[in-house]
C-alpha cells in the first residue's frame, strides 16, 4: 500500500511471505553431495516514509520486521533462523539544504541505522549482537558543481557487520563493521 501523507511526502506499507524452494541441502546418503530439497522462508512487514517535510528538508525512514528461517532441510533443524538476518531493522536519513542567501546549496545530513541481534550461522550456535550506528554528511551544490563529505560511523562504535559461513553452517569468521570513516567527492555535471 502507498499513501501520500502530504503533497511531497509518501508512506508505503508491505506485508509479505516469500518462499525459496529447491534449495541445495546435504544429501543424507552421501554428505559430499547435495540434493535440491530445501526451502527458506521470509515473512514480515516493511514501513517506509519518504519525501520532503519542508522546502529543503528531506527524509527517508524505514522499519522492517523480518522472520527468516529454514522451512525444509535434511540436516539443519526446521525453524532455525537464517544467518545474518535481523528480526528488526530501522533506518533514518534526513538532509537539509539552504534554499536562499549566500549559502544557498549548502546542506547537511544525518542518518541512523539500527539492526537487532541476529544469528551468526544456520545452526544458530551463536548470535551477532545488534548495533546502532550514526552517519553524517556535509555537501554544497552550486550550478553544475557538487562537493560532498560523508562520515560513516560518526561515534566510532564497535559492531559486527556480518558473519560469513559455510554451507554446513560452521563458524568461519565474523566481519567487524567499518570504523569512523570520512570520504569526499567532487562532481561536475556537463
Amino acid at each position: 500500500m502507498k499513501a501520500d501523507v502530504a503533497k511531497q511526502l509518501s508512506a508505503t506499507f508491505a506485508a509479505f511471505d516469500l518462499r525459496k524452494q529447491n534449495v541445495l541441502t546435504e544429501d543424507p546418503d552421501n554428505p559430499l553431495l547435495s540434493v535440491q530439497t530445501g526451502e527458506l522462508a521470509s515473512r514480515g512487514i516493511e514501513l517506509n516514509l519518504d519525501g520532503e517535510i519542508l522546502p529543503g528538508w528531506n527524509i527517508t525512514a524505514g522499519y522492517t520486521y523480518l522472520d527468516a528461517f529454514v522451512s525444509e532441510d535434511n540436516t539443519i533443524p526446521v525453524g532455525n533462523d537464517l544467518a545474518n538476518v535481523p528480526d528488526n531493522q530501522f533506518t533514518l536519513w534526513t538532509t537539509y539544504e539552504l534554499q536562499q542567501g549566500n549559502l544557498e546549496g549548502l546542506g547537511f545530513g544525518l542518518g541512523f541505522l539500527y539492526l537487532s541481534d541476529r544469528s551468526g550461522d544456520l545452526d544458530n550456535t551463536y548470535t551477532l549482537p545488534g548495533y546502532f550506528r550514526t552517519d553524517a554528511a556535509l555537501f554544497y551544490e552550486r550550478n553544475n558543481w557538487r562537493t560532498q563529505l560523508n562520515i560513516e560511523n560518526l561515534f566510532n562504535i564497535d559492531y559486527f557487520s556480518s558473519s560469513p559461513f559455510s554451507n554446513s553452517g560452521s563458524r568461519l569468521s565474523v566481519d567487524p563493521g567499518a570504523p569512523f570513516t570520512i570520504s569526499g567527492t567532487i562532481a561536475v555535471e556537463f
